[in-house]
């Protein structure tokens, strides 16, 4: 899931939410979506591999 930050920078979270904190856990900040896309896929891919 990527959102859009207040800086201009897009941030990836995870799907789902962590159990303990109940909210999205931060998987990087990137300047663009289309790296955030990229790394998204990444993550993506190493989940089932």
């Amino acid at each position: 899931m990527i959102r859009k930050l207040s800086s201009g920078k897009y941030r990836l979270y995870s799907r789902k939410t962590d159990p303990r904190t109940h909210k999205r856990r931060n998987l990087g900040t990137f300047s663009s979506r289309a790296a955030a896309e990229k790394h998204e896929r990444e993550v993506q891919y190493f989940k089932r591999h």
